[in-house]
């Protein structure tokens, strides 16, 4: 073997060895294949991904949980990090490198499970600026934990990969009332109160931006205070429950009798969803978290029909990273 080049580590001579190796045996097709194409074009405007539309805690093979991202010329705003938004947002062609403000509606699982790992995958992924996090307490207590919780892998990363530190790039900001919470030359954020009982405090946002207003209801009953915020909007995307179907649910969950009642309780109904979008005004209804969420009986019209009764304007039944 001819001596390594002055400079040149065994490690790197060995690694890019391997890789040279490897590509003489793979096929020119697979080759290509394996090649990192370009990143899509920054689009200008503003654009709602549905990245999650599953409601509940326990993971399902039709929806990914709640989370959704509006972007304001080529800058997410990522609303809820239920479990798998990280990687919907990579399915979305976004890049976690450009990760910048996080909000949550409130603190179930289903809403707030990937918060801190979203965080994490993004400065794993080369982030390198801020973050800036809003929602209900005790949003800076779980930032620490879950710093906490990883550090022993984190502080390994920062030297033996060169990275900065995680923490001084996160500012999460705990909110407890209504009001506008975010204002820049995008977008202006403006929170409500929701009633979400037993989870106090529980927040809808509306994002206003040059060229749409978007509301998320968050998990609610019907309330005047989001009747307020989402009045005369263009998109309101509201979580549903499909109450005909939950004694199906109570079939298929031991001791169940609890949770359908805490359903029934604390979220909006498919008829109910349509008087909310009416008398708010709005143009667009978006369903979304979708309880039951793993009844393969379910269809579209079955969510459609009792909206239907109530709102006359368009009404679209939300698909996992359907851009709209």
């Amino acid at each position: 073997m001819k001596r390594l080049k002055e400079g040149l580590s065994r490690r790197t001579f060995m690694t890019a060895s391997a890789a040279t190796a490897l590509a003489g045996l793979m096929p020119k097709d697979l080759l290509a294949q394996t090649k990192p194409g370009p990143e899509p074009a920054a689009k200008s405007g503003t654009r709602l991904i549905l990245l999650g539309n599953g409601g509940g805690p326990r993971p399902n093979k039709r929806h990914n949980q709640s989370s959704w991202v509006v972007v304001v010329d080529s800058v997410p705003y990522i609303v809820d990090c239920g479990g798998g938004v990280s990687r919907q947002l990579v399915m979305a062609n976004i890049s976690l490198q450009k990760l910048r403000y996080i909000f949550l509606t409130h603190q179930h699982s289903d809403h707030n499970l990937e918060y801190g790992n979203l965080m994490y995958n993004a400065w794993v992924s080369g982030f390198k600026g801020r973050i800036d996090t809003y929602g209900p307490p005790p949003l800076a207590k779980m930032t620490d934990l879950f710093l906490e919780m990883n550090a022993y892998d984190i502080n390994i990363r920062i030297p033996d990969e060169g990275r900065s530190p995680l923490k001084p790039m996160i500012f999460p900001h705990e909110i407890s009332q209504g009001g506008i919470i975010l204002e820049n030359d995008r977008v202006k954020v403006t929170a409500a109160l929701v009633n979400h009982p037993p989870v106090v405090p529980a927040f809808a946002y509306r994002f206003d931006t040059a060229d749409r207003s978007i509301v998320f209801s968050g998990d609610t009953t019907p309330c005047d205070s989001l009747l307020r915020l989402a009045k005369s909007a263009d998109f309101l995307v509201h979580e549903v429950i499909h109450k005909p179907s939950l004694a199906r649910l109570l079939a298929r969950i031991p001791n169940a009798d609890r949770l359908v009642e805490h359903i029934v309780a604390s979220h909006t109904t498919h008829e109910e969803v349509g008087k909310v979008a009416r008398d708010a005004g709005v143009k667009t209804l978006v369903l979304t978290h979708f309880v039951p969420v793993d009844d393969p009986s379910l269809t579209d019209e079955h969510w459609l029909e009792g909206a239907r009764k109530f709102f006359n304007g368009k009404i679209i039944v939300g698909k996992d990273l359907l851009e709209i």
